[in-house]
C-alpha cells in the first residue's frame, strides 16, 4: 500500500497544471516582496534592535500572554498604537494571519451574519470557517451588493450583528475599497467593519497610517495593520473599542493558545512605526516609483489597478505567466507568477510589487525586459 499516494496525486496534478508551488530564495531586482519601504534591512531599526538587545530586551516571550509571556513591550506598543492609530485599544499578535484569523472565529457571534469582499485575504476565509456566524460573499467593491445582502438577511429575519469584511488595498489586483460607502453602510445598519490595512499601512495616510483616516476611528470600526509588509517586521495589529479588546483575551484561542510574540518584535514594531510616521520622503519615494511605473506598464492588461504599488499584470493562463515570470528571473528580475486558487480561474499574473529596494532605472530596465518577454510569449 502507497500511504503517501494521495499527496502524489494531488502534487502532481498541480504539476500538470502548472501550479505547483515552490520556494526560492529571492534573488535579482525585488519585485515581487512586501517590503516596500525597504525597512526589513534598514540600518538605523537594525541600530535599534542592536541596542534594545543590550539592554536586555528578550528575544523570545517565554510563553503565552496570559502565562508569563506577557512583557512590558507589548503593553507599550499596544498602548501606542491604539493611541497612533486613534482607536480605544490594541491587540498584537504573531501575524497578520494569525489576527485575521482570531477576528474572524472570535467576535462574529450566533447569530450573526459576515458579508465579504470576493477577494479578501485567506485569513478571513480561515476564521469564518471556525467562527459561529453565517458568512456570504459580495462581489468585488460592490457597494450596491452589501446594501441589498443587508436588506434580503433582515426581511429574512436575520438580527444579530453585520460585519462586514474588506481590505483597504487588495493584494493581487492593487485597487482600493470604496471605505468611504462602506463606512456609510455600516453606520446605517448599525454593522461593524473591518477593514485590513495590510497593503496599506506604511504607503498610504497621514504618517503612514494607512487608507482607512477618520473611519478607522470610528466605535464600529476594527483595522488589522501588519508589521511584516511596509513595517519591515513582523506581527499584526487589531485596533478596536475596549470591550472588544477584553473578549479577545478572554475568547480567543489563537491568543490565549499561542506563545506570545518576541517582546524584541514588539518594540521594533513601535520603533518602525515612528520611523514611517517621522520620515515622509519614505511615502515620496515609493509614490515616486508608482507613477513611473504606470507610465512603464501602460497598455498591458492590469484589471482595476488604481495608485498603489501593487501591479497585476493578468495574463489568463498559468503556464504562461509562469514561463514569463522564469524569463525575467532568468534576466536578474525577481517577479513571481501568481495562479489560482490564490487569483480567479484564468486570471494567473505576473504581481509586480514595487518597493524601495530598486531604483527607478530598475523599473525602467524591467519594464523592457516585460515587454520583450510578452512579445515572445505572444509568437509561441
Amino acid at each position: 500500500m502507497d500511504r503517501f499516494k494521495p499527496y502524489r496525486d494531488q502534487l502532481a496534478t498541480l504539476e500538470q497544471a502548472g501550479r505547483k508551488r515552490r520556494l526560492l530564495i529571492p534573488g535579482g531586482k525585488d519585485f515581487s516582496s512586501n517590503d516596500y519601504l525597504g525597512l526589513s534591512d534598514n540600518g538605523y531599526l537594525k541600530e535599534i534592535a542592536q541596542t534594545a538587545i543590550a539592554n536586555g530586551i528578550a528575544h523570545g516571550s517565554g510563553g503565552s500572554r496570559l502565562l508569563g509571556g506577557n512583557h512590558p513591550e507589548h503593553e507599550t506598543l499596544e498602548a501606542f498604537a491604539a493611541s497612533h492609530y486613534g482607536a480605544e485599544a490594541s491587540l498584537f499578535f504573531g501575524s497578520g494571519f494569525a489576527a485575521n484569523t482570531a477576528l474572524f472565529a472570535t467576535l462574529p457571534q450566533t447569530g450573526d451574519l459576515v458579508l465579504y469582499d470576493a477577494l479578501v485575504h485567506a485569513s478571513v476565509h480561515d476564521g469564518m470557517k471556525l467562527g459561529r456566524a453565517v458568512f456570504n460573499p459580495f462581489l468585488h467593491n460592490d457597494c450596491n451588493a452589501v446594501e441589498q445582502a443587508i436588506r434580503t438577511w433582515r426581511a429574512e429575519g436575520g438580527s444579530g450583528t453585520i460585519w462586514i469584511a474588506v481590505e483597504s488595498l487588495y493584494s493581487m489586483d492593487g485597487d482600493r475599497a470604496p471605505l468611504a460607502d462602506l463606512a456609510k453602510i455600516a453606520d446605517a445598519h448599525a454593522a461593524m467593519l473591518v477593514i485590513d490595512e495590510a497593503h496599506a499601512v506604511g504607503v498610504f495616510g497621514e504618517r503612514g497610517t494607512g487608507l482607512a483616516g477618520a473611519i478607522g476611528r470610528q466605535d464600529n470600526v476594527i483595522a488589522l495593520r501588519t508589521c511584516g509588509k511596509a513595517l519591515g517586521g513582523e506581527g499584526g495589529i487589531l485596533t478596536m473599542p475596549k470591550i472588544l479588546r477584553e473578549f479577545f483575551i478572554n475568547r480567543a484561542r489563537p491568543f490565549i493558545f499561542s506563545t506570545a510574540p518576541s517582546p524584541l518584535t514588539a518594540h521594533l514594531a513601535q520603533q518602525a512605526i515612528l520611523y514611517v510616521a517621522d520620515n515622509p520622503s519614505l511615502q515620496a519615494g515609493l509614490a515616486g516609483h508608482i507613477a513611473l511605473a504606470r507610465d512603464c506598464f501602460s497598455g498591458l492588461s492590469l484589471g482595476d489597478h488604481q495608485d498603489s504599488q501593487i501591479f497585476p499584470i493578468i495574463l489568463g493562463e498559468d503556464r504562461v505567466a509562469v514561463e514569463v515570470a522564469a524569463r525575467l528571473q532568468g534576466q536578474g528580475f525577481d517577479v513571481r507568477a501568481i495562479r489560482p486558487p490564490t487569483v480567479p480561474a484564468g486570471t494567473a499574473r505576473l504581481r509586480i510589487s514595487l518597493t524601495l529596494n530598486v531604483t527607478q532605472d530598475d523599473i525602467r530596465d524591467l519594464s523592457a525586459a516585460l515587454h520583450e518577454a510578452l512579445a515572445l510569449a505572444d509568437a509561441a
